[in-house]
C-alpha cells in the first residue's frame, strides 16, 4: 500500500467513530488502533524463508574445518555448500537466536530442527518475524551472532537434511 493511501485511510479513520480497523490480504496487512490520545498503525508483508539448496556431490568431499576467527577458504567453502542446505534471511533486519535477552536460544550446533520449529527471530522494523523449518535437519554451524544486522538473502545457518 502506498504512503499516500495510508494517510487517507487513517485520516478517514480518525474521522469517524472507529477505535480499531484491521484488513489483510496477501501482499500485506495493516492493522490500525484508536485510543485515548494515541494511535498505532502496524503494516507487515508477509515473509517465508529462503533456502539455497546444494547440487548433491558427485563423490564426497573431504571435511575442511576453518580456523576459528579466519576466513574460510574458497575450495573449503565449496566442499561445504554441496554438503549442507543453508538457510538465509528472507529479509533486512536483526539476527536474534532466541525469543527474548534471558531466555535460552531456539536451537544449538547439533540441534535436530523438525518441520515448522523456529530456527531463529529477524526482527524488522520493530516486527518479529520467526524463522522456521521447512524441512527436518540437524544445525551443522550458526553463521551469524546474536543481535547482529542481517541483509536479505545472507546465510544464516547451515543444516544437514534428516
Amino acid at each position: 500500500m502506498e504512503i499516500k493511501d495510508l494517510r487517507t485511510l487513517i485520516k478517514m479513520i480518525t474521522e469517524t467513530d472507529i477505535t480499531e480497523f484491521e484488513m489483510e490480504n496477501a501482499d500485506e496487512k495493516i492493522l490500525i488502533k484508536r485510543g485515548k490520545g494515541q494511535e498505532i498503525v502496524h503494516v507487515a508483508a508477509p515473509v517465508a524463508p529462503q533456502y539455497l539448496h546444494a547440487a548433491p556431490a558427485a563423490a564426497p568431499a573431504p571435511a575442511v574445518a576453518p580456523a576459528v576467527n579466519a576466513p574460510a577458504a574458497p575450495a573449503a567453502s565449496n566442499a561445504v555448500s554441496e554438503k549442507y542446505d543453508t538457510i538465509t534471511s528472507p529479509i533486512v533486519g536483526t539476527f536474534y537466536r532466541s525469543p527474548a535477552p534471558d531466555a535460552d536460544p531456539y536451537i544449538e550446533v547439533g540441534s535436530v530442527v523438525e518441520k515448522g520449529q523456529v530456527f531463529c527471530i529477524v526482527e524488522a522494523m520493530k516486527l518479529m518475524n520467526e524463522i522456521e523449518a521447512e524441512f527436518k535437519c540437524k544445525v551443522v554451524e550458526i553463521l551469524k551472532e546474536n543481535a547482529q544486522p542481517v541483509e536479505f538473502g545472507d546465510p544464516l545457518f547451515l543444516v544437514e537434511r534428516l
